[in-house]
């Protein structure tokens, strides 16, 4: 078994802006793997950075023929903008995609995008710099949905499962990938401009000062039901 690292930053400012970052740590699966993991990629050794914008210009003609829905998805990652380290010498594999942000609804699923993006030609994230896309096979993405919002004082974070016989295939399905990925982590970090007052999920830790909201989850718990990260934080007048 192996553990990858997957968190998910938000700082949240007064005016419900802010900035998030998705972040992905899988050394330890490099580790395991090493070489067969970049399998039939030219370089082994890979330090980029690009923008989601960029991608989709290339693929302007693809994305053209994608239905309106998807289009919009696609639309709403350009302000992103990806950090991709891989090395299979140090066994370092390390993937971030960050934004700023003008309110809390713009705020989305990564996993989706990230699937709505890989989905694109059969091509990966990232393949503009011919990297593969480590998410590509770990979660369908399609069953559930995920909304933020911050309103007078009252953050929250929702998933809802459309259909909860799909999501069991969904853990069916990835096979051996379950056992792999069965000591991976998914984290919730999230930074309010002042301090808060109460939190729904007791699973939830707090920083010293009072304004970060830690919550963590086996990565297999998290994709098995989506729902048990639900939040809702309220702050303090």
């Amino acid at each position: 078994m192996t553990s990858c690292q997957f968190s998910e930053t938000i700082y949240l400012n007064e005016d419900g802006s802010g900035k998030m970052a998705f972040s992905f740590d899988a050394s330890e699966l490099m580790q395991m793997t090493g070489d067969q993991f970049l399998e039939g990629d030219g370089e082994k050794d890979v330090d980029s950075t690009f923008t989601f914008k960029a991608v989709f210009d290339e693929k302007r003609d693809s994305i053209s023929q994608l239905p309106k829905e998807e289009q919009a998805k696609l639309k709403a990652l350009e302000p992103f903008s990806v950090h991709m380290v891989m090395s299979a010498k140090d066994k370092k594999l390390n993937f971030d995609m960050f934004s700023d942000f003008k309110s809390a609804s713009e705020l989305q699923d990564m996993f989706t995008a990230l699937n709505t993006v890989s989905n694109l030609q059969g091509k990966d994230v990232g393949q503009a710099n011919d990297q593969p896309n480590p998410f590509s096979s770990m979660i369908d993405g399609g069953n559930s949905e995920l909304y933020y919002s911050f309103e007078k004082g009252v953050f929250k974070r929702t998933v809802k499962v459309l259909d909860k016989e799909i999501q069991k295939q969904i853990i069916d399905s990835l096979g051996q990938g379950a056992m792999m990925f069965a000591n991976s982590k998914y984290k919730l970090n999230y930074h309010f401009p002042r301090k808060v007052k109460s939190v729904s999920n007791d699973k939830a830790l707090f920083s010293a000062d009072g304004k970060t909201v830690i919550l963590e989850f086996g990565l297999m718990e998290y994709i098995a039901d989506p729902e048990i990260m639900n939040l809702e934080i309220i702050l303090e007048d």
